[in-house]
């Protein structure tokens, strides 16, 4: 299928560098403000994470947020999942955000560390039953001969009524050490702006579109 052909311009906005919080997570707060009260946006919480594993190979997956602040950016996944595994191995990660709507993208780039057994259980007993019975069901990223099985546990661990949060289940959380925002512009002069952190305190300039 060919798609050179197809185009969108972009007329939504600009980035000034002057008029830029020199904290980023102001801008990103704003920013997500904003997605969050346009129902254009449906899960503007919605993000790509990217992993690296032992032999250098990327992936990503769509994985939602559950908390910013100062401190990172949560979300929580199976410990025994591909992501998981890869993010033990190796603790480093990016975060995408693409709001189409908007013409923006944020790209955010850090360390990255369990959270506390407390905030993955309470987040776990947190979410619905079926949610919950469904995570102890399924042995994340592994093979599945058939789904019967996994409804037929499913099924099972909803009977017994036990919805602990497992041992290998829990939160993550992203240090930043980097963001970029990206607004698009007309005839692909987009406004990229970055902010690097050195020592405590971030960095911030321009990047050719």
């Amino acid at each position: 299928m060919d798609l050179k052909n197809l185009r969108v311009n972009y007329t939504k906005g600009e980035l000034d560098l002057s008029s830029v919080p020199h904290d980023p997570l102001v801008l990103f707060t704003q920013w997500m403000k904003e997605a969050l009260s346009d129902p254009a946006i449906p899960e503007p919480y919605a993000m790509t994470l990217s992993t690296v594993s032992k032999k250098n190979r990327p992936s990503g997956r769509m994985v939602l947020l559950k908390e910013f602040s100062g401190k990172g950016f949560v979300f929580f996944t199976s410990y025994s999942s591909r992501k998981g595994l890869e993010l033990i191995a190796n603790p480093y990660a990016s975060l995408l955000f693409f709001w189409p709507a908007h013409e923006r993208q944020i790209r955010i780039e850090g360390k990255v560390r369990k959270t506390s057994r407390k905030i993955s259980t309470e987040y776990f007993d947190s979410r619905p039953e079926g949610s919950r019975a469904a995570a102890i069901a399924s042995a994340q990223s592994r093979p599945l001969t058939d789904k019967k099985n996994l409804i037929s546990k499913y099924r099972s661990v909803l009977k017994s009524g036990i919805t602990i949060c497992p041992e290998d289940w829990g939160g993550f959380i992203l240090i930043p050490d980097y963001y970029e925002f990206w607004q698009g512009g007309k005839d692909r002069l987009h406004d990229r702006i970055f902010f690097r952190k050195r020592g405590k305190i971030f960095k911030m300039g321009r990047l050719y579109p």
